[in-house]
């Protein structure tokens, strides 16, 4: 067996399922643990994502990629806790990419996954070596390890049949994200919910895209899920991604509220009042002497001051006067 790309199946139904066969019946499911208030509240939050980007449909078959890290494990067990009140059938497989990076416990996800009773597949590939050997020492990992690994696991769900592969980012992920390409790429982009891979045979879902962070922490801590500490990505702390984390995280504490605004401004996007030529026909704006249309939302108003808004100014102000203030350069300070 070639360990640079090897792959163990635990999953009986993968060999007999037809790909996307549609379920002509509700089967009744049960949970293979016992769902506390904050995990229905938080399946109800992930099925939200579901119902408003149409993340799942009848007799999808949902590759949901596990890592062995917090994101991931509540990925599953609200996938799960979704699978058995949902009014669709849908089936789900974990898969796990073993990147061969040192200290891996290779026997925690496998062992996890089996007393779930859940059906799972590890993939076995040398990623670590290759990204090691190509880059600097000190070098980021992330852009060629994100690159290997997408490749493998876009293999991996069209050998499985699977009409839909699930990732793990969350609420802070996709603002992280947002302000990346904000500051550094000159772009206003973030990481959506729902996409098509770039060669069009795919579909990405991510149903944690309304799940704050603290509450994925709360819920693994309350779980006590065996988490592997990664040691690619996440071993390098001065990442920009892992900056902008912590300007999110500090937002977050000095201004309640914010984050969330800022998480609702990419739900509500105005091209009229961008800049950009290819989203929005500036060129044949006139005075036509009647009503603007709705494309042109909002007129000549440039900051929409509606209840909200006020609101969240208001609460941005009563945290800034609450902060202490130090006086730097002031004789008696």
């Amino acid at each position: 067996m070639n360990q640079a790309n090897t792959a163990t199946d635990h999953a009986p139904a993968v060999a007999n399922h037809p790909h996307a066969a549609a379920a002509t019946s509700r089967q009744p499911r049960t949970l293979p643990f016992s769902l506390s208030r904050e995990g229905k509240r938080l399946r109800n939050i992930v099925g939200a994502a579901v119902t408003d980007f149409g993340m799942i449909t009848e007799g999808d078959r949902i590759m949901v990629c596990l890592s062995g890290g917090k994101d991931s494990y509540t990925l599953l067990d609200l996938l799960l806790a979704l699978q058995v009140v949902a009014p669709v059938n849908f089936e789900l497989i974990a898969v796990n990419l073993d990147q061969k990076q040192p200290d891996f416990p290779a026997h925690v996800l496998p062992q996890y996954l089996e007393q779930l009773g859940v059906n799972f597949k590890i993939v076995e590939s040398d990623t670590y070596s290759i990204v090691k050997r190509v880059l600097e020492e000190g070098k980021t990992m992330c852009s060629l390890c994100s690159r290997l690994r997408r490749g493998i696991l876009y293999r991996t769900a069209k050998e499985l049949g699977c009409t839909k592969i699930a990732l793990g980012h969350h609420r802070e992920d996709i603002l992280e994200t947002f302000f990346l390409n904000f500051f550094y790429g000159g772009k206003l982009k973030a990481m959506p919910p729902k996409l098509v891979s770039d060669n069009g045979e795919h579909v990405v879902i991510r149903p944690l895209a309304y799940v704050r962070e603290k509450d994925i922490v709360k819920y693994a801590r309350e779980r006590d899920f065996p988490i592997i500490p990664c040691n690619l990505c996440g071993s390098q702390p001065n990442l920009q991604r892992a900056v902008v984390g912590r300007m999110i995280e500090d937002w977050d504490k000095k201004f309640p509220g914010r984050v969330e605004t800022m998480f609702r401004s990419l739900q509500n996007v105005v091209p009229s009042h961008l800049a950009d030529g290819k989203l929005f026909d500036f060129q044949s704006i006139t005075a036509s002497g009647s009503a603007l249309p709705a494309a042109f939302a909002g007129g000549d108003i440039a900051f929409d001051v509606d209840g909200e808004i006020e609101s969240a100014m208001q609460r941005d102000v009563a945290a800034a006067t609450a902060q202490p203030v130090t006086l730097h350069g002031v004789r008696g300070a």
